[in-house]
């Protein structure tokens, strides 16, 4: 069982770093040496981010023009062309290389010359996608791509001939992490019985380590008749790590394939400007639902795979989708089997429903439903009255899920609130979790700052009843800014039996540059916590801590940005009372150059 709940408590890990050690230094100054070298290393190198824009949410997509006509009605006909050509909606999850695609269909539209994607931030996490078009007076487009032109400047496009197109994916990141103080200084207590353990990891003082990958591959569509494409995609990574990461101090080097799938999609534009597409794929994919509370991060990283912090892979070992959309209104169905690392793989697979639309006056409704059909991976429960049915398996778990967005039309303020409720057909289970943000634009300030306020809570098991409620987190996860809570807290405490407070601030000292700090309150919903880190399995209180963190991102073009951060995780009384003594102040610094094409 002890082995069992180690495995329970990694997988609820997820993402967790790893470590350098920097002599005598000061821990100040080895914290301030990480941060600068970290910086002056992505500099050098040509790298991407554990891809920070992939599987966000779109917020918002613009046409612009760079050469409009005088005829302002004929600019609004090409906008609207290029825009159901493209056939993407704001609350669709992001992915560059289908995106490019569809921009590059559009732009062989007679009125359009060329067309270029510009990727920035949305003011509640998301993207804001601006399609960059200039207009042209040619009726016909002759064939383009490097393949066919060798001019690099029609680089991502290889090939574009007769509705046929072909694009090449490019990413590469390199990073490097430091902390002072890991785990709160005692690594023997939290990583102890931890399966991915091995060698030296980071702990009491400063460590650092450098990571890094390259993604690359080809996506491509063509016409199978006036109205249906055929599409695919196929792409691998190679990564790599060395340095003393938070789990070991081995140096690794991996590759494997990523993206691997086929697809047809197809629809029609009625004469009323109403837009049907339907859309069907089957392999290697990605896949997240909404702000990815439930379904966010669809593979694992880590381990042999190495590159654990710059999180490259997505693509779930198999996805099988199928989506039809009529304007702004989305139901797919979908069968997911995720990709987790060997050491760990829960043989978790899962099938389910998801609906979206939205309902007028800037709301937008949400709702799905997922089942678990086969899993190996176990709860816990200190209330079951036989010992030997102490673990409950995932197998049978249902999930319902209710969400809804708000964004004030032609206004300022913005706000969403999510619910979900987990039960198993199996044995007596409520698990519940609650999310609520709100938050407001100064657009009329400088740095337009966006202030908002999420509260979140996910289920504890009370073991006074019979019944289970702790929540299972699933494939929880995205990024920072959305379901990693706490840059630091979030490697220690997972999103279960958890309540959590984020004050965040999102300001642009220019349009280039982005500063996001955040201020968190974490607590625990029960003080039984099996099925957690081991170490804090009892709490004798459900204060957890406080972290302060500030990312900084510069998007220095729009295929090239450097991001950073530094993080401060203060412990509460249930860690100092598992530790039966002081525990030292968690400081993480990082820095990563990232190139995307």
């Amino acid at each position: 069982m002890y082995q069992r709940l180690v495995c329970a408590w990694v997988l609820a890990s997820g993402r967790i770093p790893r470590s350098l050690s920097f002599g005598t230094f000061p821990p100040v100054l080895r914290l301030a040496v990480l941060v600068l070298v970290g910086s002056l290393t992505a500099s050098l190198g040509h790298a991407q981010t554990p891809s920070s824009d992939e599987g966000r949410l779109i917020e918002s997509i613009d046409v612009v023009l760079a050469n409009p006509s005088a005829d302002a009605a004929a600019n609004d006909r090409v906008i609207d062309l290029i825009r159901r050509n493209i056939g993407l909606f704001p609350g669709a999850t992001f992915n560059r290389a289908e995106l490019e695609i569809a921009i590059a269909r559009a732009s062989r539209q007679a009125p359009v010359a060329s067309a270029e994607l510009e990727v920035g931030s949305g003011r509640s996490g998301g993207v804001a996608l601006t399609i960059n078009a200039t207009l042209s007076d040619r009726i016909l487009r002759a064939d383009r791509g490097y393949l066919v032109s060798g001019d690099t400047k029609d680089l991502p496009i290889l090939y574009d001939s007769e509705g046929t197109i072909i694009v090449a994916k490019l990413e590469t990141l390199s990073m490097l992490y430091g902390n002072v103080d890991a785990w709160y200084g005692r690594p023997d207590l939290f990583l102890d019985g931890n399966p991915l353990a091995s060698g030296d990891t980071a702990g009491s003082g400063a460590s650092g380590w450098g990571e890094g990958f390259i993604h690359t591959g080809l996506y491509g569509l063509t016409p199978l008749s006036d109205d249906i494409y055929a599409y695919g995609g196929l792409s691998g990574i190679v990564s790599g790590s060395a340095g003393t990461e938070l789990f070991t101090d081995e140096s690794r080097a991996y590759f494997g394939v990523e993206d691997a799938y086929v697809g047809l999609v197809g629809g029609e534009t009625y004469d009323s400007g109403d837009r049907l597409v339907w859309n069907a794929s089957v392999g290697r994919k990605r896949y997240a639902i909404a702000d990815s509370m439930i379904i966010g991060n669809s593979a694992s990283n880590g381990d042999e795979r190495a590159a654990l912090q710059s999180n490259p892979r997505w693509a779930a070992d198999m996805l099988v989708l199928g989506q039809l959309r009529y304007n702004n209104s989305l139901i797919e169905l979908f069968y997911l089997d995720p990709d987790e690392l060997p050491v760990v793989d829960s043989r978790t697979r899962m099938v389910g429903l998801n609906v979206e639309t939205p309902v007028g006056a800037g709301f937008k409704l949400g709702g799905s439903y997922i089942r678990v059909l086969e899993s190996d991976y176990s709860y816990f429960a200190q209330a079951t009255p036989d010992p030997a049915t102490a673990t409950l398996s995932r197998d049978g778990l249902e999930v319902f899920n209710g969400r809804i967005r708000w964004d004030q039309p032609n206004g300022d303020f913005f706000g969403n609130v999510e619910f979900a409720l987990q039960r198993n057909e199996n044995f007596d289970m409520h698990a519940t979790a609650l999310a609520a943000e709100v938050g407001y634009q100064f657009s009329e300030l400088a740095w337009q700052p966006v202030v908002s306020y999420r509260y979140a809570q996910f289920s504890g098991d009370d073991p006074d009843t019979a019944r289970f409620e702790r929540w299972d987190p699933l494939l929880s996860g995205g990024n920072g800014e959305q379901w990693v809570q706490g840059i630091n807290h979030f490697k220690v405490f997972q999103d279960s039996n958890l309540v959590a407070h984020r004050l965040q601030l999102r300001l642009r000292p220019s349009p280039m540059v982005e500063l996001v700090p955040q201020f968190w309150i974490f607590t625990a919903d029960s003080a039984t916590n099996l099925g957690g880190n081991p170490a804090l399995s009892f709490l004798g209180s459900t204060e957890l801590g406080y972290e302060a963190n500030l990312t900084a991102k510069w998007f220095i073009s729009p295929k090239v940005m450097l991001q950073g951060h530094i993080a401060a995780t203060f412990p509460g009384d249930a860690v100092k009372e598992a530790i039966s003594g002081d525990a030292d102040t968690w400081w993480s610094a990082m820095a990563f150059l990232r190139v995307a094409f």
